[in-house]
């Protein structure tokens, strides 16, 4: 039998929590590991048991006693250094593209806004595939993070997103951690090149990506 999907949750709004549990509680592939209000609770989790995946709200408090936002762009970096396995979704009710970009360039796997039905309607097919070191964006998001890509380095994709992709295909079994090795970069900027190659070719997953590129002649062919 295989391992399910362990979840952890780090959102201080009951309500959203109360509907992530109801739409992933029912499925038989997904263990929820814990929920949490306040970001101090969230390393205890992580290092008591394996986590896939991290829901992570933009705005959730520091602490307890800080009500201040846990700064999630300096600490999303260093989570997937030190977790292998984590794999990051952010939710937000805002849609700025400044924030959306930041979040994917720390590595995140996707942004949901919390206004998008569709994401939650499918919640747990969006978990499963970003378990994988999938990429999900809501569809205002990802018109936004779409443009911005366009406008850092028009719609080809980068020589290094070219060699990410190409290293994903030759290495399929390694997780991205050992892939950002060979490149001699960290976690984050590795899942931050493949993210945005998959904006790039329209795909969702590693192998689609893959396939994507050899379509277009991008990487080398299947052998």
């Amino acid at each position: 039998m295989e391992s399910k999907i362990r979840v952890a949750i780090l959102d201080d709004h009951p309500s959203t929590v109360e509907g992530y549990l109801s739409k992933l509680g029912s499925d038989p592939e997904i263990e929820i590991a814990a929920t949490m209000g306040v970001a101090d609770l969230l390393e205890p989790v992580l290092q008591k048991g394996e986590v896939n995946v991290l829901i992570l709200d933009v705005s959730v408090p520091t602490s307890a006693e800080n009500r201040n936002s846990y700064p999630i762009l300096h600490v999303i970096p260093k989570l997937l250094e030190e977790h292998s396995n984590l794999n990051i979704l952010v939710i937000s009710m805002h849609a700025e593209r400044g924030l959306i970009r930041e979040v994917m360039a720390a590595g995140a796997n996707g942004y949901i806004l919390k206004d998008d039905q569709n994401a939650y309607a499918n919640l747990p097919a969006i978990i499963k595939a970003v378990a994988e070191g999938g990429v999900y964006l809501s569809e205002e998001a990802g018109v936004i993070y779409g443009k911005q890509l366009e406008k850092e380095n028009g719609k080809q994709l980068s020589p290094r997103q070219l060699e990410a992709l190409s290293l994903s295909a030759a290495f399929p079994g390694d997780k991205s951690m050992l892939l950002a090795k060979k490149m001699h970069i960290t976690h984050s900027a590795f899942r931050t090149l493949l993210s945005g190659a998959y904006i790039k070719l329209g795909a969702r997953t590693r192998a689609d990506a893959i396939a994507k590129a050899r379509q277009k002649g991008l990487i080398t062919p299947f052998p």
